[in-house]
């Protein structure tokens, strides 16, 4: 029987703030170690903070963001980390590293970029173009970032039809009365539908759920 326990981690994180933000990150990855958990995703942007607006047309602002990123990755032995960065080739993107036992093993470049209401993604950030899925304890995983599960058939079809067993999506969407029972209902059918495990993690103030653990 294969099993792998996921630790969420829902925490408060502040924009530009990196020496804080990391500082959260790096102590929930060491209770995460003494409990024995194989997987632990935090917020999308954790490393800077979200929503990070103008400051990402600053050049030390995403350089900061890389070099708390690499503390994170030297923290990392022993188990699977995913959370939310800005990664910087030929343009930026709202990212998602897959770290493993030092070292990244790769990075999801989130798809669906909201430009609407309070957001304005579409400003900053390049699109990603691939839904790749890893294996982590025997288990196949495809990432997602926050918009990448709202679409019926959007990266979660592709990743579950590459054979992905659970969906990790992170997300930094903000609260309004109502959406946890919308988000539920989406979430339920978006895993109904791919006949998949869905884990969310969501930017949450206050608030820390540890773990669950996966049989397959």
């Amino acid at each position: 029987m294969r099993r792998l326990r996921i630790g969420i981690a829902q925490i408060n994180t502040t924009v530009g703030d990196f020496v804080d933000n990391t500082q959260k990150i790096l102590k929930y990855i060491a209770d995460a170690k003494a409990l024995g958990i194989d997987l632990i995703t935090f917020p999308e942007l954790a490393i800077c903070g979200y929503p990070p607006e103008d400051l990402l047309f600053k050049p030390r602002f995403i350089d900061e963001n890389l070099k708390s990123l690499n503390q994170v990755i030297e923290k990392s032995s022993g188990l699977t980390i995913i959370v939310g960065f800005v990664d910087s080739k030929e343009d930026i993107y709202n990212a998602a590293a897959i770290i493993y036992d030092g070292r990244l093993i790769g990075v999801y470049h989130k798809i669906y970029l909201p430009n609407y209401g309070v957001f304005d993604e579409n400003r900053y950030f390049k699109a990603g173009n691939e839904c790749p899925i890893y294996t982590i304890c025997g288990i196949s995983i495809g990432v997602g970032i926050c918009e990448d599960i709202w679409y019926e058939a959007g990266p979660t079809t592709v990743q579950t039809y590459a054979g992905a067993e659970i969906i990790v999506n992170i997300s930094s969407s903000p609260y309004h009365a109502g959406k946890s029972n919308f988000r539920e209902r989406m979430l339920s059918t978006r895993a109904a539908d791919n006949v998949a495990i869905v884990s969310y993690n969501n930017l949450v103030v206050g608030k820390m759920n540890w773990y669950s653990t996966v049989t397959a």
